[in-house]
């Protein structure tokens, strides 16, 4: 008997237990008591995109624009990156490409005309036929040019002898001190075409300005020709060239 009150005690308090503990669970949930908070997951920040795109607080990674005016874009996470300022547009001295390209000066100083201290000779020449060569040499202690073609007027002819536009030189000759020009002139065509042929007994040459309108305030040069100087309405000269043998080609 003694070992079956004892079990029956033992069972009773097993089960006495059992119900408390189900009911102090049963109060843990119906009050929302949590139980030991579990450790938050670990779930990857997320930034929204800077406004250039490039990642929040760190480097920007789009390629910076190269230029001559500098590079654009840079570092954001704090501080957003301006826009370069404009450079000043393209002109004299400008910079194109990193490279400094100076324009053309102005107001560079202008070489005047040859006229005033000039020594102009002619001179008969067998070969090309009926031609002759006239030769400008500066005389003067500073330098001159000898711009487009000489005016030329034979006897006391009213209009210039035309001018041969395809003689005309790459560049303006340009004479030192003593240093000469040259032009030459079809006196008449050599197969007779022209018209109005006649012998000739002076020539005036005038000098053109660098305008190549009209002439230069300068005296022309009056020059005596050989006896027996024949030209006709073909008559033609040159451009000043830098060599006899240039003027000579036409």
């Amino acid at each position: 008997m003694r070992t079956f009150r004892t079990r029956t005690t033992t069972a009773a308090v097993t089960a006495v237990l059992a119900a408390l503990s189900l009911t102090a669970c049963q109060n843990d949930d119906a009050s929302g008591t949590a139980g030991p908070s579990a450790p938050a997951s670990a779930a990857p920040a997320t930034t929204a995109p800077a406004p250039d795109g490039s990642a929040a607080g760190g480097a920007s990674r789009t390629p910076a624009t190269g230029g001559a005016t500098g590079t654009s874009g840079g570092t954001s996470g704090g501080t957003t990156a301006r826009p370069p300022a404009e450079g000043p547009s393209a002109g004299k001295g400008s910079t194109t490409g990193g490279a400094a390209t100076k324009a053309p000066s102005e107001g560079a100083p202008v070489t005047e005309p040859c006229g005033a201290d000039v020594k102009v000779t002619y001179t008969p020449v067998s070969r090309p036929l009926n031609h002759g060569l006239l030769t400008l040499t500066n005389t003067g202690s500073q330098p001159c040019a000898a711009y487009h073609a000489p005016l030329l007027r034979f006897d006391d002819g009213q209009a210039a002898t035309p001018v041969n536009d395809s003689s005309r030189p790459q560049a303006v000759v340009t004479l030192s001190p003593g240093a000469a020009a040259y032009a030459s002139i079809t006196l008449a065509a050599a197969d007779g075409s022209g018209s109005d042929g006649g012998t000739v007994r002076k020539l005036a040459v005038h000098f053109a300005p660098r305008s190549g309108e009209g002439s230069t305030d300068a005296d022309p040069a009056v020059i005596a020709l050989p006896s027996g100087t024949y030209t006709d309405t073909s008559a033609t000269v040159t451009h000043w060239q830098s060599s006899m043998d240039d003027a000579l080609m036409y």
